[in-house]
Order: structure tokens, then sequence, then C-alpha cells
């Protein structure tokens, strides 16, 4: 078996009495990381370890340092029961612990503090409203809820920072305000509130760092779709536009015509901020019969962007399928034998 550990949040005060037991029965610990308060003292208690920090410099990917770590303890499991210790509690933001019980090995999970209670604590935070934990070595910014905390882990030094910084000020102004948070709920704490573009200027950042992001406000959200739907809800609301509220599908049509020409000649104008407001404007059409279609409960945007996602992913077997395809020829072949086959 492989018994896994948590090594909690911060300091050895942090740690619960039963993990702490624990860990002073282990013969040999297997660490994830040595880069941990709680390990120094650990060590001045005399248990001996083996860390897995090198891996980390010897491999260019994160999934081929959690692939070796996986080995390297399944290796050790062959020849006997091991204990293995993580930072913070094994079951968040742990990948090497989900590939352990993805495998087909035994694994026991002994408990550990996560740094969440502590961090919701240290910065008033309810999580009622809504959270997100994401790993900063790789997410993308469509996964993003905007609207509510989100909470950066694993932001350990400035090259993870900029995996943050960097995708946030695509859609944030460079000054808006983070937090930056390290050992946090330990006597080593630090909270520190700094604007965005200087969150990889940052000097103190380590394995107990993380970075929270307050919920981003409507005006900065504009991007969204969901936003272009809410303003057409309002618009159509009882306190909207007599205008928008008087629209049809059918006395839409001339508008969709004329936008739809005013389109082409922003393409032939070859004027990018032209084309930006009149993609736009096509886009509120299309947003607009979305709407009339949800208020008369016969579909939604919701429904037309999954019809569209569908066909796009059927009418491309060589993209998403086994097809293989080598020429602009044979791929628009295959869209016409696929459009055919739907029409049957």
């Amino acid at each position: 078996m492989i018994t896994i550990i948590g090594l909690g949040a911060g300091d050895m005060d942090q740690l619960p009495l039963g993990v702490y037991k624990q860990l002073k029965e282990v013969g040999h610990l297997y660490l994830r990381t040595k880069e941990h308060p709680v390990v120094a003292e650990l060590e001045k208690e005399g248990i001996t370890y083996t860390a897995f920090d090198k891996i980390y410099e010897t491999y260019d990917t994160f999934d081929t340092v959690y692939d070796a770590i996986v080995k390297r303890l399944t290796d050790e499991n062959e020849k006997d029961d091991i204990v293995y210790a993580v930072p913070g509690h094994p079951m968040v933001a742990e990948r090497v612990v989900q590939l352990l019980l993805e495998s087909d090995v035994e694994v026991e999970i002994k408990g550990g503090q996560s740094f969440l209670d502590d961090l919701f604590t240290s910065l008033k935070v309810d999580p009622i409203d809504g959270f997100q934990l994401l790993d900063a070595t790789g997410f993308s910014v469509d996964d993003l809820s905007l609207g509510q905390h989100m909470v950066f882990c694993q932001v350990y030094n400035a090259e993870m920072a900029s995996n943050v910084k960097l995708p946030l000020l695509e859609i944030l102004p460079f000054d808006y305000e983070i937090f930056i948070v390290t050992a946090v709920g330990s006597n080593q704490e630090v909270i520190k509130r700094v604007p965005l573009y200087e969150l990889d200027h940052e000097i103190v950042l380590n394995n107990l760092t993380s970075v929270y992001v307050p919920p981003i406000p409507d005006k900065l959200r504009y991007h969204e779709l969901r936003m272009l739907r809410n303003v057409l809800s309002r618009l159509r609301g009882l306190d909207g536009c007599p205008w928008d509220q008087e629209q049809t599908h059918q006395s839409l049509k001339k508008n969709l015509i004329e936008e739809t020409q005013e389109l082409l000649e922003a393409l032939d104008g070859d004027d990018i901020d032209h084309l930006i407001e009149e993609l736009g404007d096509v886009l509120l059409q299309v947003a607009f019969h979305a709407q009339i279609g949800e208020e008369e409960g016969y579909f939604s945007m919701d429904e037309v962007i999954r019809t569209l996602n569908e066909k796009l992913i059927r009418r491309h077997p060589h993209v998403f399928g086994s097809q293989n395809v080598q020429t602009p020829e044979e791929a628009l072949a295959i869209w016409k034998e696929m459009k055919k086959k739907e029409r049957q």
C-alpha cells in the first residue's frame, strides 16, 4: 500500500495531531518536495526521507515529472508499503495523487489541512459566493469564471507567476489589484496586494504561494457572450427599450440583410476597427433572434451554439475522427458529402 499524508499549508502548528503521530512512526518518508516548513521540523526530530525535487530539474514538462514520480513510488511500493507526503491536502492540487488513484496500486489517503480554509479566513472571503481553484502550471482563459473568486495555486516562481499574469492581462486592466498569498495561516503568513502587471516582479514566491484574484465586476466583462445575453434580456424586459421589445423574427429580417451588407463593405475596405464593429452588428442579429426564441420557449443561444459545434465536428471527420485529408479540395468534398447525408 502507498499511504499518502498531507503536510498542511504551513508550519508544524497547523499539523493535526493524528497526522503528526503518523509521520513520527514512519521509518522512511517519500516527499514530493522538501521545501516545506514542516519538513525542516521533522528533520530535527530525526525523520529520514527521500525528496523528489531533483526530478523537477531533470524533466522539461510537468507531465513527465509526475510520471517519473509515480514510477519511482510504484517501484518502491513493490518492495514494501511506503508513505508519501505532499504539501497541503493530498486531494487538493496534487496530480501525482490522482495518477496513483487511477493506477492499480492500493492507496490510502491520510488527511492533512488544505490551504483553502486559511486562505478564505485571511482574505475574509466566503466561498459560498463561488470560487475557482486553478493550477498555475496550465489553465485556459476560456475556463475562467470571472465573476467568482479565483485562486491560482502552484505559483512557486516567477515563471509560474507569468503563466498567470499574461493570460489575465488579455482581459483585465494592467493595474487590476490581486493578492499574493504565502504560507497562509502560519506564523510566516504574508499577504501582499499588488497590481496585476507586477505579479511576476515579486521575488518572494515559493511552494506555499498562491494568487487570489477577486471577482471581476461586470463593467470589465463586456467581452463575454453572457454579458451580451444579459443586455438583450434587459432591453427586451419590462423596463427595457420599446423598440427592442416589439421586434420579431420577421421584423428583424431586413436588419440582418443590412448588417451583412455593411460587413461585406468592411471586409472590402480592409479596416480592422470597422470590421470589428460590423462583425458585432451581425452577431447582434444572431443573439437577438436567439433571445426571441428563448422568450417564446422554442430555442436558446445555447442550442444555437451546440448545434453549430456538433455540425463543425461532424463535418470534419478528418480533424475530429480518423479520416485522412491532404488538400482543401478533399476537405470540401467531405463537407459536402456529410451535408448530403444529413439532408437524407
